[in-house]
């Protein structure tokens, strides 16, 4: 699959480099992402379909490995210290086929082992460690381009990858599947249930890994941008403390000085971070001005 998507992506952005007359070898570096969108855009040799395909893997493509990869918080790390016999309950109790392995800390990571290395090993041994098992890592900076870190994983053979954040200690990990799923969408295989269609608009019930694109399609609602990838990230900077079960953070609306046009409540935790978000239409303060009997004292009234 990840052959498939590079070399249909390579072959799309020298087609359209040849339509334009800019050769793959001379000025490539001149184009700009922005300016090749626009060309492709006005193209007329390119039917709107090649055309939509093209943009929405070059939009997709200059995502950073940051905004898709798994987060440290939620990567299960085994020890390169257990045994076989340790390390099998683990890997059963989860549905991963690859696991990071450490060596002190989740930022010392070692190498990576897999499923069937802890499990159907010909010669199983309960007594073999770990650490004895792994193979070589591929390591990311957070801040590579995914169709470029897809094309580095595909070339050198690799399925995982470690994220590197900016201090050299580990953010998460990035598979190829995810990689590929930001290009052409969710991949399920047949024994996965169907996928219930995403419901959108309000109100609604988010997960707070959530990154600010997809919410603002899930729901309609737009969230500023800032030093946060997540709606939870979002929520933690607007109440500059951690977040507690509860809490309600406003999204400012335009023009300045209304409400909120949107109202976040936290619903769940999983740690110290956000699981589960509520959204809610907020309401205008003279829509919450009502009488003691529940009329609206702000809503106008028709003329007679």
């Amino acid at each position: 699959m990840a052959r498939v998507v590079v070399r249909a992506a390579d072959g799309a952005l020298r087609l359209v480099t040849d339509l334009l007359g800019a050769g793959t070898a001379t000025g490539r570096e001149r184009i700009s992402a922005a300016e090749l969108r626009d060309l492709v855009a006005a193209n007329t040799v390119l039917d709107p379909v090649g055309r939509r395909i093209i943009d929405e893997v070059l939009v997709a493509g200059a995502s950073l490995v940051r905004e898709v990869m798994m987060p440290r918080t939620e990567v299960v790390f085994l020890s390169a210290t257990l045994t076989l016999a340790e390390a099998e309950p683990l890997v059963r109790a989860d549905t991963h086929s690859r696991y990071p392995v450490i060596d002190g800390t989740h930022d010392d990571v070692v190498g990576v082992v897999h499923l069937r290395d802890v499990l159907l090993r010909p010669d199983h041994d309960p007594g073999i460690r770990v650490g004895q098992l792994i193979r070589d890592v591929k390591r990311l900076p957070a801040s590579k381009r995914v169709l470029a870190a897809l094309t580095e994983m595909r070339r050198e053979g690799h399925h995982l990858a470690v994220v590197v954040d900016e201090y050299g200690g580990t953010a998460g990990i990035v598979t190829c599947e995810d990689l590929i799923e930001e290009l052409v969408g969710e991949i399920y295989d047949e024994y996965a249930d169907p996928p219930e269609p995403p419901l959108t608009g309000l109100p609604a019930v988010v997960d707070g890994r959530l990154n600010l694109a997809d919410f603002a399609e899930r729901t309609g609602v737009p969230l500023p941008s800032g030093p946060y990838e997540t709606v939870g990230g979002f929520v933690m900077a607007r109440l500059g403390r951690l977040p507690a079960p509860g809490d309600e953070v406003a999204v400012p609306a335009e023009p300045a000085g209304r409400s909120g046009d949107a109202l976040l409540r936290v619903l769940t935790l999983e740690g110290r971070r956000v699981a589960r978000l509520a959204v809610t239409a907020a309401r205008l303060p003279e829509q919450r001005r009502e009488t003691a009997d529940g009329t609206d004292r702000a809503r106008p009234t028709s003329p007679s």
